[in-house]
């Protein structure tokens, strides 16, 4: 069974957000989506600087089975982005709520943040599909 920290909210589209101490938002893949993707070998991360918008694709993670789109769950400016991953995509299979996060989103208002699902709320999800 995946696992769904409390902390962090999620989309519909399988992604996570964890809001930060700064306001800034970390994004990453569920457990459920990199268990779905199986052995992920490569990672198309956003720019920093590059303007996201919630429900819009902003990166390619591809596996041994398929490449996916990831989408932001949220709309701001992407301020960092997980290096590491270039030559260590597998971290996403590995530690998907803590190596493994994707990019730092700074976003002009928390609504899209507070409109995501909670634990609870994608745990639902996952139980209707």
């Amino acid at each position: 069974m995946s696992d769904f920290p409390a902390e962090l909210k999620y989309a519909n589209s399988h992604e996570w957000a964890r809001l930060e101490s700064d306001g800034t938002i970390v994004v990453g893949i569920t457990d459920h989506a990199q268990d779905a993707l199986g052995d992920i070998v490569f990672i198309e991360l956003p720019e920093i600087g590059v303007e996201v918008t919630a429900g819009a694709e902003v990166a390619v993670v591809e596996s041994v089975k398929a490449a996916s789109d990831i989408y932001s769950p949220i709309t701001g400016e992407v301020v960092e982005v997980n290096s590491g991953l270039e030559d260590q995509p597998e971290l996403v299979n590995g530690s998907p709520y803590e190596d493994g996060w994707l990019f730092t989103v700074r976003v002009d208002s928390e609504k899209d943040y507070s409109a995501l699902l909670d634990a609870e709320g994608y745990k639902g999800l996952l139980e209707e599909a």
